[in-house]
């Protein structure tokens, strides 16, 4: 199928960047001053993040995405056609935190930007929206929030659904002003966008800011850790599957160089340059694609805010005088009385405490260049602490490094390292560092973004920094300093040397990075990010009207989703009538509705509902072929008869799941892999999966599997497709004897949210009766604000192998003890009530 796809495809386009990337705004690219509704959603799941007074270095978790996110933020809400930005984020009410990170929402400050005419209503500008979800009294490390993904998912739709609502209460004339955008940053937030965009069928972008197959592949040739010990430490293998599911779900990623694109993200098996390249080709020849597709790879650099540009008097003061006076920032004085001689150049570095950012070698190319240590002072800025003991691990291990190696080059009188600095003061310390004619370093063995570098080139500071990562093509436009080996500390001390000594040299870098450094601006990023936008095709809600929706859903103050894959047809028949039993006696009539959530087809479920002998009008809906339809019944006369029952398709839903759907080109190619799949017995060679045309529909591609025992691991198929660009969900369900292949945002959990928004039904009203093992895809039925009972006993099948070949374990999907989970010793209707009374859901 590749030769048949790519067939003409020739080399003329191979120095095409636009072609290779997608990275082009020609054509009709619409102008951002011509909107002026825009909403857009930013996600940031990890750090402490405020607008004002950031603490930034106070932990492993509170650093250059942090401080990224909340400028990228106002600078948005500041452009010409953006009404509203939301920053959604983790609320935290943990004790020695400040109040502010407890606050639902934080209003913040536009940047100013000129001929910026525009009327705001009172919900509009930039906001920090603060999502609970987790512990509600502790701070959790970016490992730590896996499990509370799906939480957050269904708190954020809840706000970004009512936020749209009230936007087009405002400017709107009354229809919902839905987000242009659902933007990503970082893994964990990639998953978050991906659920968010498919439930409201928006575009998705994403910025991966650190990547883990990049980080993974740079421990490992540490040799410090083993794979198993860097996947327990960090979660590696979750974060990458969430990186892979982001590159599914994005119609654009963002990243700050070309190097970025070529050697990182070509590292994933959902992203490969030549293929990009090929792909784009077809695209701009309006050629078929047979549903392959590859997000558009969008090189915009971060911007800086220019708030605080240098002063005349810092680059032309006395340069033989750079004493300090009464009215100087406090941070000089703090960083000054480290020095014997402060009138000497100040070498600064600002990065946390951590082995990749490198800082050992930066003090061992000082400590042992004697000509640098006479000409210079060295400052190290390394984030916030009280004392080394209360330290992380990681960064009390640099640290003290970085100590021992001070007192082993006798370096006391010639190195800063202060305790303390606000977020506000960073400035002011690279003007002072700019008055004494000094540079700025930064020696990372990878650097992802370079902010600082920026951030020193508009305070007039030339740089040393390293030739690994962004510095690359940042030194490219700023041409202030010199690129160096970061493993070489001869070339780092002799880089310096020479910057501070040659003051012909000195000036030039500091001249060019201030003529040049316009093109880092947030007006800039801005400018290039919405033109980027504006590009998307359409994509919004479709929820339908409550007249079309064919069930009686507006009495309902409880659903309950009854979703057991796991047991025979006989146990799953009196699970469903324990489970309509257990709620029905002595409530209300009406007010829970019930929804069967499986992989069968409507035709299966149809047959399964006569075989208990009730109707299916007993249910609100039908979530069938593993959440890839929607089907609600109906009566078409006054009597009660299984053969006077209609069911309607919700074509609604089916435009949520559409996206990227391969359709006919998808099912050829699984055709062709199908009967590469064999058993070999001797010489004889034996296909065991086959099409399954009676079981498969629209959006569900269905095979037959004749053994299970040599299925291949579902994740090599999702890494097949993956590498073909074909973007869809596959799943083993009726005990792996069937393959299906769906749309990337279909799944019963999906189909979950949607209707709870159709209906207006809150989602911790919702119960999910499952089973103790089910389908592939039974471990998404856990996650959210929706109540789960999970049947054990022996009546379930045991768990096979479908359910033990995933990339990490269940833990860093599923927070098993959460309170909204409990589990149940059999099935019968007293023990579904216990269960539903013990969660607060109300039986009688």
């Amino acid at each position: 199928m590749s030769e048949d796809l790519f067939e003409g495809v020739k080399g003329e386009d191979a120095g095409d960047p636009a072609v290779a990337y997608g990275d082009s705004t020609t054509g009709n690219t619409p102008k951002i001053s011509s909107f002026d509704k825009l909403y857009i959603v930013l996600i940031s799941l990890h750090g402490l993040i405020r607008g004002e007074n950031m603490e930034l270095g106070r932990d492993s978790d509170t650093g250059g995405q942090v401080k990224y996110v909340v400028e990228l933020a106002k600078a948005l809400s500041s452009s010409p056609g953006v009404y509203r930005v939301d920053l959604l984020t983790r609320q935290i009410l943990a004790p020695n935190f400040d109040r502010g990170y407890g606050e639902p929402d934080e209003m913040l400050a536009s940047t100013s930007f000129k001929n910026l005419k525009y009327e705001r209503g009172k919900n509009s500008g930039a906001h920090i929206i603060r999502i609970p979800f987790g512990p509600k009294d502790k701070h959790l490390a970016k490992e730590n929030i896996w499990p509370f993904i799906q939480d957050f998912v269904d708190s954020a739709l809840d706000h970004v659904v009512r936020m749209s609502k009230t936007i087009g209460e405002e400017i709107g004339s009354g229809c919902p002003v839905w987000p242009a955008v659902i933007h990503g940053h970082y893994a964990s937030a990639g998953v978050a966008a991906t659920l968010l965009s498919g439930a409201l069928n928006v575009p998705m972008v994403f910025t991966g800011h650190f990547l883990g197959k990049d980080k993974l592949e740079g421990l490992l040739k540490q040799g410090r850790q083993t794979r198993e010990q860097i996947n327990m430490t960090y979660k590696i293998m979750r974060r990458i599957e969430a990186e892979e599911l982001s590159l599914d779900a994005s119609e654009i990623v963002i990243a700050s160089t070309r190097q970025e694109i070529e050697e990182q993200w070509n590292l994933y098996d959902g992203f490969e340059v030549m293929l990009a390249r090929k792909l784009r080709a077809l695209v701009k020849r309006g050629a078929n694609c047979y549903g392959r597709y590859m997000p558009r790879m969008v090189i915009i650099p971060p911007g800086v805010e220019f708030g605080h540009m240098i002063h005349d008097f810092d680059l032309y003061g006395d340069e033989d005088n750079p004493s300090l006076a009464s009215e100087d920032p406090s941070i000089w004085f703090e960083i000054m009385r480290f020095f014997t001689n402060p009138r000497k150049p100040m070498i600064l570095a600002i990065a946390r405490p951590y082995a990749e950012k490198n800082i050992t070698t930066l003090v061992k190319a000082f400590g042992e260049c004697h000509p640098l240590r006479e000409l210079a002072n060295l400052t190290l800025i390394m984030g916030n602490r009280e004392a080394i003991s209360k330290m992380n691990k990681v960064s009390a291990a640099v640290l003290t490094s970085v100590l021992t190696l001070i007192d082993e080059y006798d370096l006391y009188g010639q190195v800063a390292y202060p305790k303390h600095h606000k977020h506000s003061e960073v400035p002011d310390i690279y003007r002072l560092a700019a008055r004494t004619k000094g540079a700025f370093v930064n020696v990372a063995y990878f650097e992802q973004f370079g902010v600082t570098l920026i951030e020193a080139a508009m305070h007039g500071l030339p740089v040393i920094a390293t030739k690994n990562g962004a510095p690359v093509e940042i030194h490219q436009v700023l041409d202030n300093g010199l690129l160096v080996d970061p493993h070489d500390q001869h070339s780092i001390a002799d880089a310096l040397y020479k910057m501070l000594s040659e003051k012909q040299f000195w000036s030039r870098c500091r001249e060019n990075g201030l003529k040049n450094i316009h093109q880092f601006s947030w007006p800039e990023h801005c400018k290039n990010y919405l033109s980027r936008i504006l590009t998307l095709g359409p994509r919004h809600p479709a929820f339908g009207n409550k007249e079309d929706q064919k069930v009686p859903v507006n009495c309902r103050k409880c659903i309950i989703v009854i979703a057991v894959d796991s047991v025979s047809k006989e146990d799953l028949v009196q699970i469903i009538r324990n489970s309509i039993e257990a709620t029905r006696t002595g409530t209300l009539s009406g007010s829970t509705g019930f929804v069967l959530s499986t992989s069968l087809t409507i035709a299966e479920i149809r047959s399964l509902i006569k075989y208990t002998g009730m109707l299916p009008t007993d249910f609100d809906a039908f979530i069938c072929n593993s959440g890839s339809d929607i089907y609600y019944p109906s009566q078409s006369s006054d009597v009660p008869s299984n053969s006077r029952v209609t069911f309607a398709l919700d074509n609604n839903y089916r435009s949520h799941i559409e996206y990227r759907w391969g359709g006919e080109g998808l099912r050829k190619y699984l055709v062709k892999w199908a009967s590469s799949v064999v058993e070999r017995k001797g010489r004889t060679e034996k296909q065991i999966i086959f099409e399954d045309s009676e079981h498969s529909s629209t959006y569900c591609l269905a095979f037959r599997v004749v053994n299970p025992n040599h299925l291949p691991p579902l994740k090599e198929l999702q890494k097949l497709m993956r590498i073909q660009s074909l973007r869809c969900h596959a799943l083993y369900n009726h005990g792996a004897t069937r393959l299906s292949v769906i749309p990337i945002h279909a799944s019963r959990s999906q189909a979950l949210r949607y209707l709870s928004i159709r209906w207006g039904i809150e989602l911790p009203d919702a119960v999910v009766i499952v089973g103790e093992t089910g389908d592939s895809d039974y471990e998404e039925l856990f996650g959210g604000l929706h109540k789960t009972i999970i049947l054990k006993g022996g009546f379930n099948t045991p768990a096979n192998r479908i359910h033990t070949v995933r990339r990490y374990p269940l833990q860093d999907v599923v927070a098993l003890d959460s309170s909204n989970i409990i589990g149940i010793e059999g099935f019968s209707s007293g023990d579904i009530r216990s269960a539903m009374q013990q969660l607060g859901i109300p039986t009688q």
